[in-house]
């Protein structure tokens, strides 16, 4: 039996699952098949049960709960990590959002779940890829934006202001490191197979954390965002202990995440 394997070509993504890629880890008895896509691509193929194992935002994965099983490694949680909200008027407050042309990184999206529960009466959205907010804000299409991954490093040198960090805004709310992107196993996999997953996930981010510049070229190769300096960032800030090992702090976080999002009615 073959297992395809899908995750973001992002550098927390490609550092975690490098050493299953070039093959220097593998799971007994099945063969893995990787597959590359951004974070909302993931979802959509999530929300349609593509991939035996995905990565995919926490939302999505909140309603997929009976598709996917979530497995405890390689998921993406923390504190200080969070997506921010950016234009290119500084002058913007909190009241204007209501009135004003949003552009998220997809619809399925941490991202866009935050922003709808810090500003719910902000309604029109649109949605693109997280590498096209920057874009859609330079051409106009939109007078703010929420940006991820990459982005979140660089919006100052591309001339914008932050106007809110949505993840400061989570953890004063909550307490809680903010749920960003999930790991998941469908439902029809041998449940047998979840910790086999987990420990070549586990072997495969011991890996690259041995010798770093080991993954350096498939990381570069794969990045939005050339710079080293930004991959090392980005590196350091999403990978952590709870990719490790997602634990009791991190589903107590995205038992926060759910509720907060049924109370709003965004979910189900």
């Amino acid at each position: 039996m073959r297992l395809q394997l899908a995750y973001s070509p992002c550098p927390n993504d490609t550092f975690t699952y490098y050493g299953i890629m070039s093959g220097k880890i593998s799971l007994a008895d099945y063969p893995l098949e990787v597959h590359h896509h951004d974070i909302e691509t993931l979802n959509r193929l999530a929300l349609a049960g593509t991939y035996e194992i995905t990565k995919m935002s926490f939302p999505a994965w909140l309603k997929l709960k009976n598709k996917y099983r979530l497995l405890t490694v390689g998921n993406a949680l923390g504190f200080g990590c969070g997506p921010i909200l950016i234009a290119k008027d500084k002058k913007i407050k909190s009241e204007d959002l209501p009135k004003l042309r949003i552009a998220l990184p997809g619809e399925q999206t941490t991202a866009n779940l935050l922003f709808s529960l810090y500003c719910p009466e902000a309604k029109n959205k649109i949605f693109t890829t997280y590498d096209q907010v920057f874009s859609a804000l330079h051409e106009g299409q939109a007078d703010c934006g929420v940006v991820i991954h990459e982005s979140r490093f660089l919006f100052p040198q591309a001339g914008f202001y932050k106007l809110c960090d949505l993840g400061e805004w989570w953890e004063a709310t909550t307490g809680s490191p903010i749920p960003l992107g999930a790991v998941g196993i469908r439902s029809d996999v041998p449940l047998e197979l979840d910790s086999q997953v987990e420990n070549i996930f586990r072997k495969s981010l011991n890996l690259a954390a041995a010798d770093p510049q080991l993954a350096m070229p498939y990381i570069k190769k794969m990045a939005v965002e050339m710079n080293d300096e930004v991959i090392q960032k980005h590196i350091k800030m999403f990978v952590n202990d709870l990719t490790y090992d997602l634990g009791e702090t991190g589903r107590k976080a995205i038992n926060k995440l759910e509720a907060m999002a049924k109370a709003a009615g965004i979910i189900a």
